[in-house]
């Protein structure tokens, strides 16, 4: 134990953990000593070679290298394949199914001083004869250029037979090259951008809260081996979802890289400058280092809209949430007594505030707690029912409590369907309430179990549930708050260990959920949110992303944190609001709650010591409250089209406003201000005492939606910002569908600039099914008199009452 570890440990123990934490801590040592192959000198670093000759294919083709084999394969989505030492598409928790089919068209050919190359419709892609690859435009902009990877074994392992070890294989890392204007985004929800800087980040998936390893200053990941200094010394904060999507926006184009690996690594980036001295540029770097696991990647490249199309035909359409889950919505924490729920959704209802759901914590049952959330089976009861129409959602962790007569223990280790020691003893984790036990979502058969359990939560009343400490979270004194890394898996036949496990834990989970959801309500659209996930979570749900970090920094990563998940394919995700209340300015929790109106998840989070809500101290709030959640309530039908839009081109809710401008670099670096799909700018306020403020605009005409004043982009204008409100701005020619006092869907239609036309589209709320509801276009233009017309496209009647701005 280190230092750190044992300031951790004291941190944990003064909390109150008790003995429990320790004791899983030092098992989950002893069991990674025996289970894990010990470390030995590592041997040269191993590269490609030269290559020797190459087989065209479909799609691509094979090039051989004197010490290893690359495979390149373009699909017919325009998505190329790069997977290194026989590294294939398949098995993958990532993709939706299996991988997409060879473009015929595509084939590999000889290429200049000894190389190859493929040319497809989207990109082109060259191999050198010592193992660099360049992605490229098709004019043959430079994209991303990858230097040879380099692998490293370590002595003996291949013949070792300790458990897990035999089959890690090699760690490995590859550099790579930008653009010198390139800007980077994406790995999952980075709470410091959206715009990631030149630092480290790693990727493996960890429970917030005061367990946070503190940052590394050496520049390698924690977890690793062998690592060496990397390109820059500052290490991320660890955050609960960790995606290796990384995506790149420069003047030739917009590039998504993920690495298919749910190894621990570690992306270390640098951006580019250019002009430096004589006119030189300094490109970007991208520096990928992997623990273990196949060297793979998925390039897609185009437009923003045409790459999350991409990416959302290769992992998986986002799931629509039911309609009630884009209102606001509210966290209890802990239930308390069974009637507390309807007492505080009918305080609410009073109070003006339209709650659509309570998400419960942890119920009042018989006392036994927890790791994050009560687990399925443990004598919970819906604490009230729905009151007042709200749903309630029950939070769920994957824990199970390892006690005699607990009828979820008994089931499962009848079925034995929880994770094992290398040893062959069942893992024994730390949480709240004791020992628990992981169930081992790896295994098919284990999620058809595991999935068949949600009927007690549906036949109690919830509405949906809510994932929580799924990882997964296990209570320890000190080390990693997870399970052993020797843990054995069944990563659907093929076997492993907790190292390749950990960061697909929530993703299997959350499969598990969705399909037995599904089964037990085939009827209803589920609604599942989960704290953690990997790539292709947006299959079953959405993120939960937490309360980020405290004051008004917690501010800007909540916004972060949303826009990194929608550009990593995850649309609907939001953070808690006001968390912290009892701490927290009345100021701060209403420009919260003013940012998460326009977010695609809205929930408020009690504090487990609030003392109150904001508006008791400072009766103004409420007014200010009621505010923010009417504007939130009136553009429902708006959030559902976006919803459904999502779910048919994989486009996020909310995006950055560089989205149909990527090549307006002043845009890029924009962190402060959104777009909520094409129609809407929305500039939240980030800092105290803030009144006023200035918004960048991309090209074209906005209104500011309060005052209907028109500004003319790009450029940057200042906005009034009073307490009441954030600044709204409207696109011209847009006509976005909202909800009327009268609960109707209207048309709220911006005029647009003389010359020029608009559109708007709705897609209705198909109701609580899962049908594909027709989607309306409409156009927006002037007549020559000056009068604004809006038409159906195709014909026909509008349909919707239509109020000019």
């Amino acid at each position: 134990m280190d230092a750190r570890d044992l300031v951790r440990s004291v941190t944990v123990g003064g909390r109150g953990r008790g003995v429990g934490s320790w004791r899983a801590a030092w098992r989950r040592r002893r069991a990674d000593a025996v289970g894990l192959p010990r470390q030995q000198r590592a041997e040269r670093a191993r590269t490609p070679g030269e290559a020797t000759g190459a087989e065209p294919g479909p799609g691509g083709g094979t090039v051989r290298f004197a010490r290893s084999v690359l495979c390149v394969r373009v699909t017919v989505a325009g998505a190329v394949f790069v997977g290194w030492d026989g590294a294939d598409p398949e098995p993958s928790y990532a993709l939706a199914g299996a991988a997409p089919a060879a473009d015929e068209r595509a084939r590999l050919e000889p290429d200049k001083d000894g190389g190859w190359r493929v040319v497809s419709e989207r990109m082109l892609v060259t191999v050198s004869r010592l193992g660099a690859v360049e992605v490229r435009t098709p004019g043959g902009a430079l994209l991303r250029r990858d230097h040879p990877p380099r692998w490293w074994e370590e002595a003996g392992a291949a013949g070792a037979d300790r458990g897990a070890g035999a089959a890690a294989g090699p760690r490995w890392l590859q550099r790579s090259e930008l653009p010198a204007d390139a800007r980077f985004f994406g790995l999952g929800g980075q709470a410091d951008g959206p715009r990631l800087r030149s630092r480290s980040y790693r990727l493996w998936n960890t429970a917030p809260g005061p367990r946070h390893a503190a940052p590394d200053r050496s520049g390698s990941a924690p977890g690793l081996t062998g690592t060496k200094r990397g390109l820059v010394g500052l290490a991320s904060r660890p955050l609960s979802v960790a995606m290796p999507v990384l995506v790149s926006v420069a003047d030739a184009g917009t590039l998504l890289v993920f690495h298919d690996n749910s190894w621990d690594g570690r992306v270390d980036l640098r951006e580019g400058a250019e002009g430096l001295g004589s006119g030189h540029d300094r490109p970007g770097r991208c520096e990928v280092r992997m623990s273990g696991g196949p060297l793979r990647y998925w390039a897609v490249a185009g437009a923003p809209s045409r790459v999350l199309h991409g990416w959302a035909a290769l992992t998986g359409a986002p799931a629509v949430p039911p309609g009630w889950a884009l209102g606001y919505q509210h966290a209890l924490g802990a239930a308390g007594d069974a009637q507390r729920p309807a007492r505080v959704a009918e305080g609410r209802r009073a109070l003006g505030l339209p709650l659509r759901a309570l998400h419960v914590e942890e119920f009042p049952s018989d006392g036994r707690g927890s790791t994050g959330g009560d687990a399925l089976g443990a004598g919970a009861r819906a604490p009230g029912g729905s009151a007042a129409g709200v749903r309630l959602v029950s939070s769920v962790g994957p824990a199970v409590r390892a006690r005699a007569g607990d009828p979820v223990f008994e089931s499962g280790r009848a079925a034995d369907v929880f994770v094992r020691e290398a040893g062959g003893r069942v893992v024994l984790g730390g949480a709240h309430g004791g020992e628990a036990v992981f169930p081992d979502f790896t295994d098919r058969r284990v999620r058809k179990w595991w999935g068949a359990l949600y009927a007690e939560r549906l036949e109690q009343g919830f509405a949906g549930v809510w994932h929580t400490g799924d990882e997964p979270f296990s209570l320890c004194a000190f080390g990693d708050p997870t399970l052993p890394l020797s843990a054995r898996h069944a990563l659907e036949g093929r076997g492993g260990d907790h190292r390749e496990a950990h960061n697909v834990y929530a993703l299997a989970m959350a499969e598990a959920a969705c399909a037995g959801l599904r089964e037990l309500r085939p009827e209803e659209r589920p609604f599942l949110v989960s704290r953690s996930g990997w790539a292709g979570m947006q299959r079953y749900g959405g993120s939960a992303t937490g309360g980020a970090t405290g004051g008004w920094e917690g501010l800007r990563a909540a916004l972060s944190l949303v826009l990194g998940l929608g550009l990593c394919g995850m649309p609907y995700a939001g953070p808690d609001i006001g968390e912290a209340a009892a701490q927290v300015s009345p100021e701060l929790y209403l420009r919260g709650l003013q940012l998460g109106a326009y977010l695609p998840l809205l929930r408020t989070r009690a504090a487990k010591e609030a003392r109150g809500e904001p508006w008791e101290s400072c009766p103004r709030v409420l007014e200010h409250v009621r505010a923010a959640l009417a504007a939130r309530e009136r553009l429902a039908p708006y959030l559902m089209t976006l919803a459904q839009l999502a779910h048919r081109t994989g486009a996020p809710y909310v995006r950055p406003v560089w989205w149909q401008h990527p090549r307006d670099r002043r845009l890029r670096d924009c962190e402060d201000a959104f777009l909520l799909g094409d129609a809407l700018l929305v500039a939240p306020v980030l800092e105290p005492g803030v009144r006023e403020r200035a918004v960048r605009l991309p090209a074209g005409r906005w209104y500011d939606t309060a005052t209907a004043r028109p500004f003319e982009g790009p450029a940057t204008v200042r906005v009034a910002a009073p307490l009441d409100r954030v600044p709204v701005l409207a696109r011209a020619g847009t006509a976005v569908p909202v909800r009327s006092q009268g609960g109707e869907t209207e048309l709220e239609v911006w005029p647009p600039a003389p010359g020029r036309t608009g559109g708007g589209l709705l897609i209705p709320d198909p109701g609580e099914g899962r049908q594909r509801p027709r989607a309306e276009r409409f156009t927006v233009r002037a007549d020559r008199g000056g009068s604004v017309v809006v038409e159906r496209e195709g014909g026909g009647e509008v349909g919707y009452a239509v109020r000019v701005r």
